[in-house]
């Protein structure tokens, strides 16, 4: 048999005078760009990484846990039969706030409440400047089309909402408030009075687990 260096007289390098081909191999590597440092990868990544440590994301970590609607040992019966008494009441309370927004979560609907809070927090707002930030905050987290928390609006009360961003008003917010409020208390408060966490609270027990429902669209603005 010949001597393959012969027939192939590239392959006789001298490891004398030029690099050993891992070597080599390394450099060429080196001078390629890497695709994970393409912009667009890395701010997919960043943004992914964001949305990951969102609490909605980790819905098991707490819904596992006893007690997740709210803590039986700061709620007395007879605090948590006020919540029956008007969906008003329930809001105004923090433990009941606080129990109706979990709730919430379990039948992927919190925007709704969320957004209240949120109108509730503009309209205390002190001074006209801080009104068009907030506005805009509001408008583009829950109210534009394919906002992330994107509630249910009527079509005339969105068009009416969206017409006053420019100069946005303290009173900007209030049709669409009023709407998502009559919305909660005709759909989801009748289920909240009738579920079992909330039913173990009128009886003083803690409160177990609640089951996963899948988002609620049951009620419709007309």
């Amino acid at each position: 048999m010949e001597n393959p260096l012969l027939l192939f007289p590239q392959l006789n390098i001298s490891a004398s005078k030029d690099k050993p081909y891992y070597k080599v191999m390394k450099s060429t590597i080196k001078e390629e760009p890497h695709k994970a440092s393409k912009p667009g990868v890395k701010q997919k990544r960043n943004r992914l990484s964001l949305l990951l440590q969102k609490p909605e994301f980790h819905e098991s970590d707490h819904l596992d846990k006893p007690g997740n609607l709210t803590k039986a040992a700061s709620v007395s019966p007879e605090e948590a039969v006020k919540w029956g008494e008007s969906f008003d009441k329930l809001l105004s309370e923090k433990a009941g706030l606080d129990a109706f927004t979990k709730f919430l979560k379990t039948e992927f609907s919190e925007e709704n409440i969320e957004f209240w809070i949120a109108c509730e927090d503009y309209k205390k707002s002190k001074s006209a400047h801080e009104l068009l930030p907030k506005a805009k905050t509001i408008f583009e987290t829950f109210i534009q089309k394919d906002a992330p928390k994107e509630v249910n609006l009527d079509f005339h009360t969105k068009e009416v909402t969206s017409q006053s961003m420019g100069q946005p008003l303290r009173s900007t917010f209030d049709a669409a408030q009023s709407t998502v409020y009559r919305l909660m208390e005709q759909d989801s408060y009748p289920r909240f009075l009738r579920s079992a966490p909330y039913l173990r609270l009128l009886q003083g027990r803690p409160a177990a687990r609640a089951p996963l429902r899948r988002r609620s669209r049951s009620f419709t603005v007309s």
